[in-house]
């Protein structure tokens, strides 16, 4: 996940109350979104999951929805999630994910305000890389080295489920390397996905 993102905390964010995924996705500015029109997004809203949409570049499709929640298929190889976040007492903010699988499935994460005014600033993300999905312990073992200094491992996807406001990310080294050079990793990957927990405005490991 390269120039995962880099983020800051805004002073004022619209209130909590009243909010839901439903209205921000409406809002939300056509170059978040390219090609997809207000009667799209009315249908895909409304849409039981089970239709396929067209749309100005292709076909959209709801994968999931809840009132704070919504994920839905732009291509045969990307997805949209919207999440809201509570970023302190009666506060909001919007959390975009956006997912490319070609060789491997690689995500992009951004945040806005329910008003969709960039937040620019790391301060909801620790710093996300290959590495945290090593065991630094065994950092001294022949071979640990080579493992993470290999090129091309770096895809990494990011997840939202519908109820929970915990981020699940995924280390998807393994298409684009042969066996041999996975059976040389795996002994020193800690886990192939880590979970990210919401707490006070932030997500920690």
């Amino acid at each position: 996940m390269r120039n995962f993102i880099w983020i800051f905390f805004l002073p004022v964010f619209l209130p909590a109350e009243g909010q839901n995924i439903g209205g921000l996705f409406k809002s939300m500015p056509p170059e978040l979104l390219p090609g997809v029109s207000e009667s799209n997004k009315t249908m895909l809203l409304v849409d039981s999951g089970e239709t396929t949409i067209p749309y100005a570049l292709g076909e959209i499709k709801k994968l999931g929805q809840s009132s704070s929640y919504l994920k839905i298929k732009t291509s045969d190889a990307g997805a949209t999630q919207l999440k809201l976040l509570p970023a302190g007492k009666d506060s909001l903010i919007v959390c975009i994910i956006k997912t490319v699988c070609a060789e491997a499935c690689d995500s992009h994460i951004s945040f806005y305000t329910t008003k969709w005014k960039k937040i620019e600033n790391n301060a909801f993300l620790p710093e996300i890389s290959k590495e945290i999905f090593f065991d630094s312990s065994k950092k001294e073992m022949e071979n640990y080295k080579y493992a993470v200094s290999l090129q091309h491992i770096y895809p990494i996807s990011a997840d939202f489920s519908e109820s929970g406001s915990d981020l699940t990310l995924t280390f998807n080294y393994k298409p684009l390397l042969d066996n041999d050079q996975i059976t040389e990793i795996k002994p020193f990957l800690k886990s192939e996905a880590i979970v990210l927990k919401w707490e006070n405005g932030s997500f920690r490991q």
